[in-house]
């Protein structure tokens, strides 16, 4: 193919089925953590036409698609080997669209993509390889063990399926720190293997599976004591034993230390299942930050936002915000925002409408939430993020420099009179509309709905006195193995007439204060095992046999 046939192809649009041929981007998802994809692998995702990738892949990269991208193997078609995926690769690539190959870990470490790279070049169709961060190197790096040393220690990476005898001979003889790709019930085999090859029983190991997820775990133990350690741990024999698993051999791999060094499995809350009972809009940061803390967050919404039942008040409102009616409008939460925005939206408005309009807001997610549609608050509250807080920033109404003496306040049909008095106190006349009602929402799908009265989650965060009540009638009473974490005294009071016992309490007001709440006490849980001598477990595994009910 010449160089201007190759700049041409490699400038043809997404979804061009034309003369030209397509192209194929062979890409590596990395060993499991999503966040380890790199931005060259998601500006190629979010390009492609077409997605052939294996399941762990596909799980990773999914997030990155645009919307309408094909995935024939995820889509149903009878694709189950190698071989049938490289002729779906094929017949993409000649009808000239563009294709991700995802595989996971690397596709030239962790896969053998030459023979498919070479019936692409033959055919003149162009192809990309995305180096993604391979199976041996990320496990070991989240197990915190270094595979190198000071001394510049040699490294050798064995599959243990395909490995030789002259391998084996190799890597037994030498002192370097061999990384060992197996799989579970393979382990103690290969690591007889190595010592009849010449390593000594008492070599350091550690053997890890699930690596860089939240299900990762890693055993320290030598050759000669790996299958009984993996034994007394009760994880062989295994019904999963075909699970993969990376090991790391050698007396200078840092196995001594990696208590020490595993920055990732002594994350305060590292696999703990969290129920955050919110929407996942309201969910989003928040899950975020656990998930930071090493937590698997599950969203379940409690409430629904609905429009309210007559909507002639929220229009007259409008109509007075755009027209010099209000002097103020102050929202309370987000649901306010997207109520707003959603009648703007209907009136064919935007944000200018706001203009010479004063804008208060209550908490930063609803500030946020204003920024996002293109108005910055004029007030928010520089201590308690309440109706009270805001309160006690709010300035009284004063005729000489206030033009017009009313407020618009759009909120819930469930709303305190706590700021609506307040502001007439002060002297303003205020218009208190109801702009979404909020309603108990569906039940949970029932494994979820088992899992939190069974004790299958480690925690839920409750965020308010409506969520305690709404999940409760929802989905039933968390198991009495569960941790309950309220954000303010209010709620927790709530919780407690639930005969929930709450056992953490935000400092603040404040989801993200909560969360970080949750965090210390993991912590606080984590140091004290350790001084005991003791194996940490989630809460969610100290469930006994027969569930008992919760007191206060």
């Amino acid at each position: 193919m010449s160089p201007t046939a190759a700049r041409i192809l490699a400038a043809q649009p997404a979804g061009h089925s034309g003369p030209y041929q397509g192209h194929v981007t062979f890409l590596g998802a990395g060993p499991g953590d999503p966040g380890l994809l790199t931005l060259r692998a998601v500006e190629a995702l979010a390009r492609a036409d077409v997605l052939v990738a294996e399941p762990r892949a596909y799980d990773v990269v999914r997030a990155h698609l645009r919307p309408g991208t094909d995935t024939p193997l995820q889509n149903g078609a009878l694709a189950t080997t190698a071989s049938d995926a490289a002729d779906l690769v094929m017949r993409a690539a000649r009808s000239g669209k563009r294709v991700v190959c995802a595989v996971a870990g690397d596709p030239g470490m962790d896969t053998d993509a030459t023979a498919d790279m070479l019936a692409l070049a033959a055919e003149g169709i162009t192809f990309e390889v995305v180096p993604g961060i391979a199976h041996a190197v990320g496990v070991a790096a989240y197990a915190g063990v270094p595979l190198r040393d000071p001394e510049g220690t040699d490294v050798r990476f064995v599959d243990a399926a395909t490995a030789d005898e002259r391998c084996w001979t190799e890597v037994g003889a030498s002192d370097a720190t061999v990384v060992v790709s197996a799989v579970l019930e393979t382990v103690a085999g290969t690591a007889a293997r190595l010592i009849s090859s010449g390593r000594k029983p008492d070599t350091p190991v550690s053997v890890t599976i699930a690596g860089t997820t939240t299900r990762q775990r890693t055993w320290s133990a030598t050759l000669g004591t790996v299958e009984r350690t993996l034994k007394s741990a009760k994880v062989l024999p295994s019904p999963e034993g075909d699970r993969p698993v990376i090991a790391v051999v050698g007396e200078r791999g840092a196995n001594a230390r990696r208590d020490e060094l595993a920055w990732f499995e002594s994350k305060p809350l590292f696999g703990w299942k969290v129920l955050v009972p919110r929407t996942k809009e309201q969910a989003a940061s928040l899950s975020e930050q656990l998930r930071s803390y090493g937590a698997v967050p599950s969203e379940v919404p409690t409430i629904a936002v609905e429009p309210p039942r007559t909507p002639q008040q929220m229009d007259r409102a409008v109509k007075g915000l755009v027209t010099g009616r209000y002097e103020w409008i102050a929202f309370t939460s987000v649901n306010a925002v997207r109520a707003i925005r959603e009648k703007f939206e209907e009136y064919g408005l935007d944000a200018r409408a706001f203009a010479g309009i004063k804008v208060a807001a209550v908490g930063e997610q609803t500030a946020r939430a204003l920024i996002d549609f293109g108005v910055r608050p004029d007030l928010v509250p520089s201590g308690e993020q309440s109706a009270a807080g805001l309160l006690e920033d709010w300035p009284p109404y004063d005729p000489v420099f206030d033009p017009i003496d009313r407020v618009f306040l759009p909120r819930a049909d469930i709303a305190t009179e706590t700021l609506v008095a307040g502001l007439v106190e002060m002297g303003w006349e205020v218009d208190d509309v109801t702009a979404y009602r909020t309603v108990r929402a569906s039940p949970p799908p029932a494994e979820t709905r088992e899992a939190i009265k069974g004790g299958g989650f480690d925690a839920v965060l409750f965020t308010s006195s409506s969520t305690v009540r709404n999940l409760v009638g929802i989905a039933g009473k968390p198991h009495n193995v569960t941790v309950i974490a309220c954000i303010g005294p209010a709620t927790a009071k709530t919780a407690q007439e639930h005969g929930l016992r709450v056992d953490v309490l935000a400092p603040e007001p404040s989801v993200h204060a909560l969360a970080e709440a949750l965090a210390q006490y993991g912590e606080q849980r984590r140091a004290a095992a350790l001084e005991a001598g003791e194996v940490l477990k989630r809460p969610s595994e100290k469930r006994p046999q027969r569930r008992r009910a919760r007191t206060s």
